[in-house]
């Protein structure tokens, strides 16, 4: 996980079916870019909108298309422990490597050591990535307390994806750096924030379309040439992501127009989800020429 990772985004035809040779085409170009690790979360991948089966049916040509070539991180969703351990054991036989465990928390119905148990269920069929999205609500000691507490007690967990960033980050890294791969939950300046601490890696945009940017980045880490890493960051990823976050639909609706410009996959989103229009297509490919990433 050392490496700009891939975050799967599920596309969709315009009907709303999920298009299949899209996530495949999306997977081949990711693992051709030179990402290492393929993975499979509740929100870029589009939980929200899919069900148990299509999240079962997503993992399995996720691990058939990467053949090996990658390691696979599967997800769970919001699931009960029950239901989660089961996931796991499917997961596990359809051959993907990890999973990544996002506990249900409605209304603060967790404890640190209720989710620790709910790891450690999941742990005992396949190794655990935890990931700090429960967290957000619940503040940053409770999210450290909870990982202090499954360190001490879940062998089998062996990676973290941070979606908290900034001190929490920090603190984490210096926390679990030791036992834990830590990667950074989306762009580059959250990995770099966190590198000095301890962060292995993070969830890449532009790996997935545009992997000159992403690979020069990695780059510029390992020779421990921040300045340019930087750099970087100011030249595409600023810009990219203020333009982006402010389309209609999201910076989501965005990410999949972009695929479309590229010839990965197709626009759409299932509704309610808006997809961007024609003009608003136009705009995006506009704005990706005169940045010089399309």
């Amino acid at each position: 996980m050392s490496c700009p990772v891939a975050s799967i985004r599920t596309p969709f035809n315009k009907d709303g079916r999920i298009d299949f040779e899209g996530l495949r085409n999306y997977v081949e170009f990711s693992i051709t870019a030179g990402s290492k690790t393929m993975l499979i979360t509740h929100g870029d991948s589009l939980f929200s909108l899919l069900s148990d089966d299509e999240i079962g049916e997503i993992t399995r040509v996720v691990v058939e298309q990467t053949a090996g070539r990658a390691m696979v991180c599967a997800a769970t969703n919001t699931w009960n422990t029950d239901k989660a351990v089961d996931f796991a054991k499917h997961s596990r036989e359809i051959g993907a490597d990890i999973l990544m465990v996002l506990p249900p928390d409605w209304g603060h119905s967790c404890t640190p050591g209720s989710i620790v148990e709910h790891y450690a269920a999941v742990a005992v069929h396949i190794p655990v990535m935890a990931v700090t999205n429960i967290f957000i609500q619940r503040g940053i000691n409770f999210g450290l307390e909870t990982l202090r507490i499954a360190l001490e007690k879940v062998d089998g967990i062996v990676a973290v994806k941070d979606d908290m960033c900034n001190d929490f980050a920090r603190k984490m890294s210096l926390l679990v750096y030791d036992k834990w791969a830590v990667i950074a939950g989306g762009q580059k300046q959250h990995h770099l924030n966190a590198y000095p601490y301890g962060c292995d890696g993070y969830l890449s945009t532009f790996i997935t379309f545009k992997p000159d940017i992403a690979n020069a980045y990695w780059l510029a880490i390992r020779s421990n040439d921040l300045v340019k890493a930087r750099n970087i960051i100011r030249d595409y990823d600023f810009p990219y992501f203020n333009f982006v976050a402010a389309l209609q639909g999201g910076f989501d609706a965005g990410m999949h127009g972009v695929y479309e410009l590229f010839g990965i996959a197709k626009r759409w989103r299932r509704k309610p989800y808006y997809s961007l229009n024609d003009e608003e297509m136009e705009r995006l490919a506009d704005f990706m020429r005169k940045k010089g990433i399309l």
